[in-house]
């Protein structure tokens, strides 16, 4: 590990001990999880204390742990953060598990990074996660009278109804689904005998 990482890695367990559940470093990069409850005030220190001063948020995912889950938390849905330090040229990446597996709740961070507004929306769009404190949480990705969540590990494979643009009406319209399932795994159909097997 670098001076840099270590130094890092002392500050944030002096800083924050209290609300990181676990941390690791791997590929020249420390990855925290934080407690959901304090997630808010460590995002605060994470930006303004002078050992960290995490002034960018690079990105902003959302993940399903419905069949993986990592050991740290039985939540289902957590929202990774990539934060960018350009005083101390180091990143972090920030794991917080979202409170509820059937309403999953973070705090929205717009007021701390304004970069997160439509990294949450899409979180919000593609995996249901509401982000309290959003002043405008609405879908970015999908039509806005898309029903569920794609990326959710349980969201149906195929539909019943599909959309498409209608030039005669100039709108979207949705209709029953025109194509016909059908079974993309190859046949392999061997003759008794082929390539001199018995």
């Amino acid at each position: 590990m670098s001076t840099a990482l270590e130094m890092l890695a002392t500050s944030l367990t002096q800083n924050l001990d209290d609300d990181i559940v676990s941390m690791t470093t791997q590929l020249g990069e420390i990855s925290i999880t934080l407690k959901a409850d304090a997630w808010l005030s460590a995002a605060k220190s994470l930006r303004d204390h002078p050992e960290f001063k995490f002034d960018q948020l690079i990105d902003l995912c959302a993940m399903d742990y419905s069949e993986h889950h990592d050991g740290i938390s039985d939540q289902r849905y957590a929202v990774v953060y990539h934060l960018l330090s350009l005083v101390q040229n180091v990143r972090l990446r920030v794991k917080v598990f979202a409170s509820g597996d059937d309403l999953p709740m973070i705090p929205s961070l717009i007021d701390i990074w304004p970069a997160a507004n439509w990294y949450e929306r899409e979180a919000f769009d593609v995996m249901g996660i509401i982000f309290t404190g959003h002043p405008d949480l609405r879908r970015i990705l999908t039509d806005y009278g898309f029903i569920g969540h794609p990326f959710r590990k349980d969201f149906p494979v195929s539909g019943n109804v599909e959309m498409r643009y209608d030039p005669e009406q100039q709108r979207v319209i949705y209709q029953p689904v025109t194509i016909e399932p059908r079974e993309i795994v190859p046949r392999v159909v061997r003759e008794p005998n082929y390539g001199g097997m018995k």
